[in-house]
């Protein structure tokens, strides 16, 4: 387990160093008023106390992504271990912590709107409606999820349409109710439950000290169809909200409209990102070793939410097994109904539709809920549809973290700050997104173009080099503005 300590260490150490740079280069004020405090309305701008934020904030970006994504991600060997760690400090929690901050200093600004700001009207346009449709397949994915758990662990024999109905009834009195009613009260409670889950499959490695591989026997791809399913782009996609995801950019702008100084952005923001690496660590360690020949466990077909119930329930007594299952339901859950709510804020600020009262919070919500509802039908009546809906979930995630790192780029441009540090993880996130896209096949629902996995990455480097291009022109144009 030296690899896994190793990981742990270096986690905890950037967010105490390289967080420390971030909030130093993006200038963090103690002084400067914060919407909380300027546009407080009793609904969405609501004043937290920090920790309450940081829990809130911390369980709205996770949900089951550092759990089922670290899980399938861990099969593709160490290599997972080195993305969570890497990406994590030098690309999500800046990506998370510099989009928070901008939100911050713009009125609690959607993402779509920061978007509009730094890359054009254009722009925003499309990301209005991409946003949208990407919070929607959230809330439609975190709703399956948490039901199927649910029926498999507790009420087996049950019709998935009756936890259906009860979690959408759920979403839909979070999203309407004022952030510090529901969400502000309960949400650390369960917080504080996913980080306990965490804390227990850590207590069980002590205890059962299983034989975790090591990058320094091998990184090599361990998946079982590893030509199928290469580490890039497959493994980049897989894990990403322990990693980096364009999704927590789309919860941030719900927590700077309720933070009162500058000063919790990198608890709040970074630091939260960093503990969901942690958290993605620990379940893609608990993850390698049931997949090793080692654990004797048969895993073969099943998905991530099957995996979490074997782990579950070979390391803990039923009693410690049922909290952990729990949590793993409640992140599903509790960022299920904030994606929604996001729907709901960007659509409002879309429109300049006054969200106080609740008559004008319904007539944005219904048509948000009616859609959700529809693909939740689909995917109950379509064989292999949630597989489905989470890669469109997964690349599109990925895209819209691209997009938000070329946002927060130009904005460092125009700041006059040191824009290195977001654009190396802005072209990475391209390359990336742009090969899945190309190199994944074309099926049924058309989820890629289907290229080679030689032309796929040519294509997405050529558009790389394109959008760098595009952007030192910028950055030229806007100096020359400066100096005229």
């Amino acid at each position: 387990m030296v690899t896994f300590f190793i990981a742990l260490a270096v986690l905890i150490v950037g967010y105490l160093i390289y967080g420390k740079f971030i909030e130093k280069l993006f200038g963090a004020d103690p002084k400067r008023e914060t919407p909380a405090i300027t546009m407080a309305d009793g609904v969405d701008y609501v004043p937290m106390k920090p920790w309450r934020i940081f829990l809130i904030q911390f369980l709205n970006i996770a949900g089951v992504g550092p759990i089922i994504g670290a899980i399938m991600g861990a099969q593709f060997g160490t290599a997972s271990f080195l993305w969570i760690v890497l990406g994590s400090i030098f690309a999500g929690a800046v990506h998370d912590y510099l989009a928070g901050m901008i939100s911050l200093r713009t009125k609690g600004a959607s993402l779509p709107e920061i978007h509009g700001m730094y890359l054009g009207d254009g722009m925003k346009q499309f990301m209005r409606g991409f946003t949208v449709i990407l919070m929607i397949l959230v809330g439609a994915v975190f709703v399956k999820t948490p039901a199927e758990l649910l029926i498999n662990n507790f009420t087996e024999g049950w019709s998935p349409y009756i936890w259906v109905i009860i979690i959408l009834a759920y979403y839909m009195i979070a999203t309407l109710l004022p952030i510090d009613k529901l969400i502000g009260k309960i949400y650390p409670v369960f917080g504080i439950l996913l980080l306990g889950m965490a804390v227990a499959i850590f207590v069980a490695f002590i205890v059962y000290n299983p034989a975790i591989p090591e990058v320094f026997d091998s990184i090599k791809n361990t998946d079982p169809d590893p030509v199928k399913h290469p580490i890039f782009p497959m493994m980049f996609i897989s894990i990403a909200c322990g990693a980096i995801s364009g999704f927590h950019a789309t919860q941030s702008p719900l927590m700077a409209r309720c933070m009162v100084n500058e000063k919790q952005g990198r608890p709040i923001f970074y630091g939260a990102m960093i503990t969901e690496g942690v958290v993605a660590l620990i379940w893609a360690a608990a993850a390698a070793y049931f997949f090793s020949p080692e654990s004797g466990a048969d895993l073969a077909g099943k998905g991530g939410a099957a995996i979490v119930g074997v782990i579950a329930n070979t390391w803990f007594p039923r009693a410690i097994a049922v909290v952990t299952i729990l949590g793993v339901i409640s992140a599903a859950i509790t960022s299920g109904d904030t994606a929604l709510r996001s729907a709901r804020l960007i659509v409002a600020d879309f429109v300049h539709y006054n969200q106080k009262p609740i008559k004008n919070r319904l007539i944005v919500a219904i048509p948000i809920f009616a859609v959700t509802g529809a693909i939740l039908v689909w995917s109950f009546l379509n064989k292999d549809s949630f597989d489905i809906l989470w890669r469109y979930f997964a690349w599109a995630n990925q895209v819209l973290a691209m997009v938000t790192l070329w946002a927060i780029t130009v904005y460092l441009v125009k700041e006059k700050k040191k824009y290195i540090f977001s654009l190396v993880p802005a072209m990475f996130m391209t390359m990336v997104t742009m090969t899945y896209i190309f190199e994944f096949p074309a099926g049924k629902y058309i989820e890629g173009v289907g290229f080679s996995n030689v032309v796929a990455p040519i294509i997405a480097g050529c558009i790389t080099i394109l959008f760098t291009v595009l952007f030192f022109n910028f950055r030229r144009k806007n100096n020359n503005a400066l100096q005229s």
